[in-house]
């Protein structure tokens, strides 16, 4: 039986704004397992980013539960939820999220810098190995200025994998690659990276050749309802406030 790597039971986000309280998620419950690939599609506003930040650990939900990898996630401080974002979890920023003036392989290094129990060397092979992977051997020493838009995804893209997370979570990952060049990374770049790596989530509003092709199709509506669509044979969900449909 896969491994579970995700497990989110009733999970309900809600926002103040002014005298006005906002759900972005409303009583939520779906898990996911090793292996699988799923992916969010929908206009802005419709929750992508409240639950992409709830994955990441980068926000608390109003009530609710959420395991990572076995973790409860909700019972940890900051710190400990700080630690559990650099051991499990790879992000992948539509913007980048570079540092301007270091080379391709000290961004892809970062990650590990907050790794105690890897060395400079295999930092440095990792980070090497990484971007290979994504095609960029010829640009180790390039800074992100020095790069095309293209290439700094890539570079992205290989930092989310370096520390081989147990999940991949990405925003437009492909978004600014041809589409020759997502299907590399998609297809054949991560598997030579992390053979075993768990999930890539991607919360995307644009339906791009690349992430259809590598991911099954997917839409979230608007505050009330979400349909997520897993890749292999598995069965779309559905989630409509506190009811789910499989």
């Amino acid at each position: 039986m896969p491994r579970e790597i995700i497990r989110i039971e009733k999970l309900r986000r809600n926002f103040i704004v002014g005298s006005e309280t906002v759900c972005a998620l409303r009583g939520v419950s779906f898990t996911i397992c090793e292996g699988e690939f799923v992916t969010i599609m929908g206009t802005s506003g419709s929750g992508k980013s409240t639950l992409l930040n709830t994955l990441g650990c980068l926000d608390t939900p109003t009530s609710g539960d959420y395991f990572l990898d076995g973790v409860d996630v909700k019972s940890m401080d900051k710190n400990r939820r700080a630690m559990l974002r650099n051991r499990k979890i790879g992000f992948i920023f539509q913007n980048y999220n570079l540092l301007p003036k270091t080379t391709a392989v000290e961004n892809v290094e970062l990650p590990l810098l907050y790794n105690s129990e890897v060395s400079a060397k295999e930092r440095f092979e990792r980070a090497v190995k990484a971007l290979e992977a994504v095609g960029l051997k010829d640009r180790l020493y390039h800074k992100s200025n020095q790069m095309s838009g293209g290439q700094q995804q890539r570079v992205a893209i290989a930092r989310a994998l370096v520390n081989d997370p147990v999940i991949i979570l990405a925003d437009e990952a492909t978004g600014n690659l041809d589409t020759r060049t997502s299907l590399c990374c998609c297809k054949n770049c991560t598997p030579r990276v992390r053979p075993s790596f768990s999930l890539p989530t991607i919360p995307t509003s644009q339906n791009t050749a690349a992430e259809t092709s590598c991911c099954a199709m997917a839409r979230l509506y608007p505050m009330s309802r979400t349909y997520i669509r897993r890749a292999r044979s598995t069965p779309s969900i559905h989630f409509q406030s506190s009811m789910i449909r499989v």
